[in-house]
């Protein structure tokens, strides 16, 4: 009994410290970047234009729903088939839409190379964002490239940068020396979205370099999520917004120390979770279930210049609409009442 309350005690001091740590170094009342942060996936209409109607509505449900924060355009947001221009109006529809809520506001600047990358950062300075986000360069060939691009953006980011640590080059992820240097050198520096194999060692070893490091993420569509936060980690940044409420609800069941009830809702969400290799399109199906999309309509592809976006609608036969719907239901004393 005497370890596990040592235990206890250990992770309720680190995680009043990961509180305190998690505050924009340079502002007074910043919201502190720890729980659950949902990455928004973006609805399109019928023709393939985005709907920013809906983009507005499934953040206002995630604020709704307790989250700590709202992410965009990232991985999940099906960022590759937006264009610049896209970009840019969804960054400034979310900061009207989360003036004044309770979520963070964290937009995704990361860009082809340096240039667009800091034409993005630049514009989430002017809309106050709580905290941006960037994927390494495609570009980047080198750690010295990664390493100037984040110094780039360390010299206009007035608020935290989360580093993530895939989407670049796919042969080449930011090493953890990289990241831990980044936080030493910048105040705003010292976030990661970590999803980097071998991820659980990474995770530990950007552990050990706290108080630097600031805030530590799981990601990967929150699989790893109940282990990562039994390691000690600031939170998870997903694209799960269609279990906004759930996902918040896990948050606060481990804050609480309430580990089997986490542990149950954890499991009953990793059976939704799992669906999605087996029926592709569960997400979409349960974001027009829940009122929060009007479609089920996806792009194909990255923009053409000049050219419509393709498009393909889901379409799910019934034996996986009754799959999806059976296990639902398990998630109901977990969900909110609407929304």
């Amino acid at each position: 009994m005497a370890t596990q309350t040592t235990r206890r005690e250990f992770f309720t001091v680190m995680a009043a410290a990961a509180v305190a740590a998690g505050a924009r170094p340079d502002a007074a009342g910043a919201k502190p970047l720890r729980g659950a942060f949902m990455i928004l996936h973006t609805p399109f209409t019928a023709s393939g234009a985005v709907d920013w109607d809906d983009l507005a509505k499934e953040a206002r449900f995630v604020d709704r729903a307790g989250c700590a924060g709202v992410v965009w355009p990232q991985g999940s947001s099906s960022v590759a088939t937006l264009t610049k221009d896209e970009r840019l109006q969804g960054m400034d529809v979310l900061a009207r839409t989360l003036q004044g809520k309770r979520a963070a506001l964290v937009l995704g600047v990361q860009g082809r190379d340096t240039a667009e990358m800091l034409e993005l950062a630049r514009r989430a300075e002017a809309l106050a964002a709580d905290a941006v986000i960037a994927m390494p360069p495609p570009t980047g060939q080198t750690i010295e490239d990664y390493r100037q691009y984040f110094r780039a953006l360390a010299q206009v980011a007035t608020r935290p940068v989360i580093v993530q640590t895939s989407g670049g080059n796919r042969a080449l992820a930011p090493s953890t020396d990289l990241i831990v240097e980044l936080a030493r050198d910048y105040p705003t520096f010292g976030y990661v979205k970590e999803e980097t194999a071998p991820v659980l060692e990474r995770m530990k070893e950007e552990i050990r370099h706290r108080p630097a490091m600031k805030g530590i993420f799981g990601a990967s569509f929150g699989v790893g999520w109940l282990y990562e936060m039994r390691l000690g980690l600031d939170g998870v940044i997903t694209g799960n917004a269609m279990f906004a409420d759930l996902m918040a609800r896990v948050w606060e069941l481990h804050e609480r120390g309430r580990r089997d009830e986490v542990r149950d809702a954890f499991s009953k969400f990793l059976l939704m979770r799992n669906l999605e290799e087996q029926i592709p399109g569960t997400s979409l199906y349960i974001m027009k279930k829940r009122g929060l999309f009007k479609t089920t309509i996806t792009r194909v592809g990255a923009p053409v210049p000049g050219q419509a976006p393709k498009v393909n609608q889901i379409v799910l036969p019934p034996d996986a609409v009754d799959e999806i719907e059976y296990r639902f239901a398990a998630l109901k004393p977990y969900l909110s009442a609407s929304t």
